[in-house]
């Protein structure tokens, strides 16, 4: 139903469902890259493979992360990490071919991209796709990151967002911009502190009017911007507890920035570790953890901290006792390792391994492990947590990070969907042909005053 078709509801209301979402990470310690099974993370067919299989358990999007400069580990490129990935866009493009029901979502940053250009290009995956098309957005603003682009390193820290609502809005009057659906279309103009914009759209909106919107931030300044902007947050907040105050805040924020209450769904990031009997499963969780965190991974996760090497260093002895010689690490040691106090952290460190008795890779594990995030124990078990979770509303379903590749997803679609549905709390069919209808989603409602004219960013 349109959104100027019905009140904005002030008080939130379950939909007693739950959808998933599959996110296809690249960088990261939880994906396993080197097991026997494991596929590769640039070739198409490991990307078709689960963006299938993912279809088949009728996943309402694919989502694929953005890497903007691989990551490095003293000083040269992390040899632990995954090569590189590719072009968002472009694969999803291409699987937009052999697919048909399932969101393609674009990780894209505001910052280092044109707002008028990305338009164009998400309009584009929009139309080919037939109105599946989605971006995440996201805000980076550190200069080694930057360095790969012509304005590298230009935004201040507490800028971002400020710089990305004016992104983000352009954008939207970009797609709003027709009359009808095939036009004609207003001229859009944008005169801001990093851009100016002058365009005439060139493309006609698609099946589901314009490109569905995701983000992912979690300070108080990236909740308010989703409760503004996203039609969906990807949240950091899979458990209950936590899920439940998540829900409250965001309704909150929403009804504060003049939306409903049911505005803005949430998808927590996740992970799925399952079997037959929850005994079953606690042993492929050991399992799945002991190829995450190897050896190897173990002891060079302590080294960006540390800023040296310690290959010399046991990876089943103690954290070592020497101080790091770095006092602060950088963002060429990753986003997760940017900004800790490292001599303070090595000291914490060694006394909560020593008080806990953990080696080097014991502890790293712990550190590393998406502990909350991580749902582990039978098919039955799983599937009567997650019902729970449809019954209250915590959440509008998870997005799911596979540990492996391409094959991760298959217990998740064999075994725990068909539960659910017996449950009802799952799709068991696809509500339509493009993501915003299988999302349930309002479609977008602005006036003509609200897309015309000029755009004046501070």
């Amino acid at each position: 139903m349109n959104q100027h078709n019905r009140a904005k509801s002030e008080v939130f209301t379950p939909s007693g469902k739950i959808q998933f979402g599959i996110f296809f990470q690249g960088v990261n310690s939880g994906t396993i890259w080197k097991a026997a099974e494991s596929g590769s993370q640039t070739d198409f067919e490991s990307f078709r493979r689960i963006a299938q299989t993912a279809e088949r358990g009728l996943f309402a999007a694919f989502f694929l992360g953005e890497g903007l400069r691989l990551r490095e580990h003293l000083g040269r490129p992390h040899a632990l990490d995954v090569v590189g990935r590719p072009d968002a866009q472009t694969m999803l493009a291409a699987l937009a071919s052999v697919t048909k029901n399932i969101g393609l979502v674009a990780t894209q940053n505001t910052t280092y991209n044109d707002p008028a250009d990305l338009a164009h290009r998400l309009a584009s995956l929009d139309l080919i796709s037939g109105g599946r098309a989605a971006w995440n957005i996201v805000t980076t603003d550190n200069a080694w990151t930057g360095a790969n682009f012509r304005r590298g390193g230009y935004l201040d820290h507490a800028d971002r967002y400020k710089h990305a609502e004016a992104f983000v809005e352009t954008a939207k009057r970009i797609w709003d911009s027709w009359e009808t659906a095939h036009g004609p279309a207003r001229r859009v103009r944008h005169e801001g502190q990093h851009y100016t914009v002058d365009v005439t759209p060139r493309l006609p909106r698609s099946a589901q009017y314009r490109p569905v919107l995701f983000q992912a931030g979690d300070s108080p300044e990236g909740r308010n911007f989703a409760a503004r902007q996203a039609d969906v947050i990807f949240s950091a907040h899979p458990k209950f507890d936590d899920a439940v105050e998540f829900r409250k805040d965001l309704v909150e924020r929403s009804l504060a920035a003049g939306r409903g209450a049911n505005a803005v769904q949430i998808m927590p990031a996740s992970e799925f570790i399952l079997a037959r009997t929850d005994a079953e499963a606690l042993e492929k969780k050991e399992w799945v953890r002991s190829l995450q965190i190897g050896p190897q991974q173990a002891v060079a996760y302590l080294e960006q901290f540390w800023g040296r090497e310690l290959s010399e260093y046991d990876p089943d002895g103690p954290l070592p006792e020497i101080d790091p010689v770095v006092e602060e690490t950088s963002e060429t040691r990753g986003s997760g390792f940017h900004g800790a106090k490292a001599r303070q952290l090595a000291d914490q460190w060694r006394a909560e391994a020593k008080d806990k008795g953990l080696s080097i890779r014991q502890f790293v594990t712990s550190k590393t492990a998406r502990i909350d995030a991580t749902f582990t124990g039978s098919y039955t078990a799983v599937a009567d947590r997650l019902a729970e979770y449809a019954r209250v509303g915590a959440v509008d379903g998870f997005n799911i990070s596979p540990w492996l590749i391409p094959t991760g997803l298959d217990d998740i679609v064999n075994h725990l969907v068909p539960e659910l549905q017996e449950r009802g709390v799952y799709p068991t069919e696809y509500a339509g042909s493009t993501l915003r209808e299988n999302l349930g989603l309002d479609t977008p409602v602005r006036s003509a005053d609200e897309t015309a004219g000029a755009v004046r960013a501070s």
